[in-house]
């Protein structure tokens, strides 16, 4: 959102923020001493590591003596670092400098220490043999190693008490500030209260941003950002929200437009002291309520775990879970903007849910008194029923909740309503205000609600909270532009309040981008795009099958572990080319995307399988995926070859040059996977991986191809039948 031009020393204060460290530099250091600390701890830790893993008894030569003991001196010289930056931050903070100082003297002691036990010197005599025996006394090296260890935890924590303060004060500075803003009666007086609360709100944004790298919870992470968004457009919205109110002293719409934006500014700062400090105001927990997604898969870990023990849990605990699920299905099957078919079909896989798992009950007690291999093949059964019919509902609850938010996006995309407010505005027409503010709560509401149901199938906890966030701004912003565009309808003449609803439009229109962003983040992750290792066509091995025998992860030797992973790095590398060409495409929705998209997916998890990563964990797992993959790779040569014939003849020759290197690979492939090779599992995993690599090479440069021919196409200004009937029946 651009900053808006204000009196002199005012403007600029809207930018502060970023969505991450917002780069400022401050005077104190602080906070690049903090870091120096955290940083100093890391070769320490290796060093230590390197020093108290040796072998007993051993006798070591000159040489290895040589590097021990440099190693003793690189410990001793890094805690010296330590040290230093140690004091200098207790020099500042003198509330936590003696507990500091006690620390570092702590540190100091034990690296000379550790010197001393490593120092070549202090070792007597050569043995007969000209060796020389390894210092004798690793009990005191690992009593030293341990000291510092605990020294050095000491003042890390003791340094991130003093970040928190430092954040807690600065926050306690905007929000006097913001104190002096409120009650603030002149311009002048106004002009120069918010020079300093930006100075200030600058800091903030610093430090928060710091914070919020720092953080290695990803849902503090997510909270910490969405605090800072709201600061960010908050901060530019109070500008001109007070300005308004300044020139407009009288009128109340003026008034309830600026105490909106301060309100919600101290919920945000509440919000950022919460994660840092880690604690709820007066005792508060998290009432929010668990997501349908979270809920269900929760509920499949329970009924999964019975394979293992059918003690695990009672009987009324999974029904009552399960209840509970589908009451909170209540908010999309109750919604006035869910379709009939959807609302119907929501039902329709609740109620078979509800019947499958009576079924899988009723086999559950009969699996605890009898001890059978047909009990045990009906439970396993039982299980998998159920668990299809839950992923069978999740699948109609994201299409229901995205097609809607696809629907609303596209539908506001003008800011038709938005657009007719700042000309009602200008006009002066309180007629017309009533019936656009009207049309706007109700957008509003289908919006909030909207992102209500996303919440329900984001499928992981930032997401969630993007969700909550997104809710809550168009709930807030929403009434704020009502009340900006009465103060512009009652003095249409007014620039300042015509630039106060153009700040608050802005701030709208800038969320609708960030949901439709949203909207493809929540795809990419229930679609296995975000997180690529979980494609979904790989099964998850059943356990206590009787039919099925148990495969343990195949071990090959060192050698072969480093040829694996070598093919592995490369065929990562493709994946990320594929995914850049794929990234390109307008139309998502392609088929050839699609494929394109399938493939480098499962590309993806064979390169963590060379990691000894993800999900495919034996030779098993990896031949399955490649059978897909191939078949995958037929498919998409298919699409190609459709898309071919919408070419002129020259294109279309050498597009096909490209296929028929693609489709002999597939083939190969597949011959591969179904080869029997005995105990050489690794030499046939070998050549799985290096056919995937070249058909991965060629899955980019057909991606490739295929983009430049279809812009080709519409330069040219002509499209085939086949794509003007699809963006037919898109529009």
């Amino acid at each position: 959102m651009a900053a808006s031009p204000g009196p002199a020393g005012v403007g600029g204060a809207g930018a502060v923020y970023g969505s991450g460290s917002s780069g400022f530099a401050l005077d104190s250091g602080l906070e690049i001493k903090t870091r120096s600390v955290e940083q100093t701890l890391l070769p320490l830790v290796s060093q230590i590591t390197t020093l108290i893993n040796h072998k007993d008894n051993t006798k070591k030569s000159d040489k290895t003596l040589q590097a021990i003991q440099r190693v003793g001196q690189a410990v001793n010289l890094a805690v010296g670092r330590f040290v230093k930056v140690g004091e200098a931050i207790a020099n500042e903070n003198w509330d936590l400098k003696e507990e500091i100082n006690i620390a570092c003297i702590e540190a100091k002691q034990a690296g000379e220490t550790i010197a001393a036990l490593t120092d070549i010197t202090n070792l007597n005599h050569l043995e007969s043999d000209g060796q020389i025996t390894i210092f004798t006394d690793k009990t005191g090296v690992i009593k030293a190693a341990r000291l510092l260890l605990s020294s050095v935890t000491k003042v890390l924590l003791l340094a991130d008490r003093v970040v928190i303060k430092q954040i807690i004060t600065s926050r306690n500075k905007v929000l006097a500030t913001m104190e002096r803003l409120e009650k603030v009666n002149s311009f002048q007086e106004f002009v120069q209260i918010f020079s300093q609360f930006g100075n200030e709100m600058v800091e903030f944004a610093h430090l928060s941003g710091d914070r919020q790298n720092d953080l290695k919870d990803e849902k503090k992470k997510a909270k910490m950002a969405a605090a800072r968004a709201v600061l960010e457009k908050c901060t530019m919205m109070l500008l001109t929200a007070s300005k308004t109110c300044l020139r407009h002293p009288n009128c109340e719409s003026a008034h309830k437009n600026k105490e909106g934006v301060f309100d919600r500014m101290k919920v945000a700062l509440d919000k950022v002291i919460e994660i840092v400090t880690d604690c709820k105001p007066n005792g508060e927990t998290d009432i929010s309520s668990i997501s349908i997604f979270t809920g269900i898969k929760e509920f499949k870990m329970n009924i999964e775990a019975l394979r293992e023990n059918l003690y695990f849990q009672s009987k009324e605990n999974l029904s009552v879970t399960l209840e509970v699920i589908l009451e909170r299905m209540e908010d999309f099957t109750d919604s006035a903007y869910t379709s009939h078919e959807h609302r119907e079909r929501i039902l329709e896989l609740s109620t078979q849910a509800r019947m499958e798992l009576q079924q899988l009950i009723s086999v559950w007690i009969q699996a605890q008194s009898k001890k059978t291999k047909s009990i045990a093949e009906e439970l396993e059964l039982s299980i998998l029923k159920i668990s299809h019919s839950l992923n069978e509902l999740k699948k109609e609850l994201h299409s229901t909740a995205t097609q809607l938010a696809a629907d609303l996006l596209k539908y506001h995309a003008d800011h038709v309503v938005l657009k007719a407010l700042k000309l009602t505005g200008v006009e002066g027409n309180l007629e017309a205000l009533a019936e656009y503010a009207c049309k706007l709560s109700e957008q509003k509401e289908q919006l909030v609600e909207t992102c209500r149901l996303l919440r329900h199938i984001s499928g992981t906890e930032p997401l969630e909270i993007t969700c909550i966030h997104a809710e809550e701004t168009f709930q807030v912003t929403g009434q704020q532009i009502i009340s900006a565009a009465e103060t512009l309808t009652l003095h249409p003449s007014s620039k300042i309040a015509k630039e106060n609803l153009d700040v608050f439009c802005e701030a709208w229109e800038s969320q609708i981008s960030d949901m439709s962003t949203l909207l493809r983040e929540i795809n990419d992750v229930f679609e296995g795009r975000r997180e690529k290792y979980g494609y979904l066509s790989l099964p998850k091995p059943m356990k206590n099958n009787a039919n099925l025998k148990s495969l343990k992860p195949d071990k090959p030797d060192s050698e072969e572990q480093a040829k694996i992973a070598k093919l592995g790095l490369k065929l990562g590398l493709l994946t990320s080319d594929a995914d850049c060409e794929i990234e390109k495409w307008e139309d998502q929705e392609n088929e050839i995307v699609q494929y394109g998209r399938n493939m480098s997916s499962m590309a993806y998890s064979l390169y963590l399988f060379t990691r000894g990563e993800g999900p495919l964990k034996t030779s098993q797992d990896l031949i399955h995926q490649l059978e897909v993959f191939a078949a995958e790779g037929l498919k998409l040569t298919s699409s190609v070859q459709a898309f071919s014939k919408q070419l002129k003849d020259d294109d279309k020759l050498m597009l096909l040059l490209e296929i028929n290197k693609l489709i002999p690979l597939c083939h190969q492939l597949q011959t591969v996977t179904k080869t029997s090779l005995q105990n050489k599992v690794f030499l046939k995993v070998d050549k799985c991986i290096t056919k995937t690599r070249s058909m991965m090479a060629l899955l980019v440069q057909l991606l490739s191809l295929c983009y430049k021919l279809l812009k080709k196409m519409e330069n040219n200004g002509w499209v085939s039948v086949t794509n003007k009937d699809t963006m037919d029946s898109k529009t």
